[in-house]
């Protein structure tokens, strides 16, 4: 069973008593909410578990204060503790709460090595985006999503230490500003959220994963590509190989966790890089850029 089979008054029931036990990727998460109706449509094709079982994360998203419940709302994002940000307005539940997971999988998932990195999967060829934040890394990553890639993730690199492999984990793609308007433009069949403004990124929308991403989340894939975007406006598309020592740099510091890691993340990251081909791309035109990967994709998984 997955989320859209549930019905709404289903849902809620869940959501407001034991929690909403749920899928992603490899972790098991219990939310308990009053707020529904955007979960319904988002999480739709997330797997639903038996309330029985052992939780990765029990993530509480509530009323911060009853007395204000019905006069400016405010909520309040928990998880097994303190909470960790400070109250937002119900209208910005939602981005709370994906932030709040993310943070939940930051901080407690050393398992796993974590890259700040897009990752995305097509025809046996796992394609990392490791960005800094403005660089168009969720923007590049919708765009393939949209375009026959199968999405993994685009915040978390999820490589698992021992074997250097991906690890899907298909949570929404979180858009923000003009890259919203890029977005639709460029994918009208995106399942889009609303938008929410006035959060501390600016306005974000998100776009619920594809079908096919949610029901092969169990199937990691071997790292073949690295490629490092930049989004940069005007510019002519620039595709650069990256030598190997610069790569194994330049992917290292993209990790969370790095040091957490220690020895095991200095072998993943070298068997990663020693297995890929890597490239800078700086582009301003989406539709060449995700040509350009494609025909980088296609040549690498010759």
């Amino acid at each position: 069973m997955n989320v859209s089979e549930l019905t709404l008054v289903e849902l809620r029931q869940r959501l407001t008593t034991a929690g909403l036990c749920f899928g992603c990727g490899p972790f098991r998460i219990r939310l308990r909410t009053p707020i529904a109706e955007l979960l319904h449509d988002l999480y739709a094709h997330y797997p639903v578990y038996s309330e029985l079982g052992i939780d990765d994360y029990r993530v509480k998203l509530d009323w911060a204060s009853w007395s204000r419940r019905w006069v400016r709302p405010i909520v309040r994002f928990t998880a097994d503790g303190p909470a960790p940000f400070t109250d937002v307005p119900v209208s910005r539940a939602l981005p709370t709460l994906e932030w709040g997971t993310n943070w939940c999988i930051a901080t407690r998932a050393h398992h796993f090595l974590m890259l700040h990195a897009a990752v995305v999967e097509r025809n046996g060829c796992g394609l990392i985006l490791p960005a800094l934040p403005g660089h168009g890394k969720s923007t590049l990553c919708a765009a393939l999503t949209h375009s026959n890639w199968r999405l993994f993730s685009d915040e978390f690199g999820l490589v698992r230490p021992e074997d250097a492999m991906l690890i899907p984990l298909p949570r929404l793609i979180s858009l923000k500003n003009q890259s919203i308007d890029v977005i639709r433009a460029f994918a009208p069949n995106a399942h889009f959220g609303p938008l929410f403004y006035g959060t501390h990124k600016g306005t974000v929308a998100h776009v619920r994963p594809p079908l096919n991403s949610v029901v092969r989340m169990n199937e990691p894939v071997k790292p073949s590509l690295i490629i490092f975007p930049r989004w940069q406006s005007g510019a002519l598309l620039n595709l650069e190989s990256i030598p190997k020592d610069r790569a194994f740099m330049l992917l290292a510091t993209n990790a969370f966790n790095y040091e957490v890691l220690g020895e095991l993340a200095f072998n993943a990251v070298a068997k990663i890089v020693q297995n890929c081909d890597s490239y800078s791309l700086v582009y301003s035109d989406l539709t060449q850029a995700v040509q350009a990967i494609d025909e980088l994709a296609h040549n690498a998984h010759d």
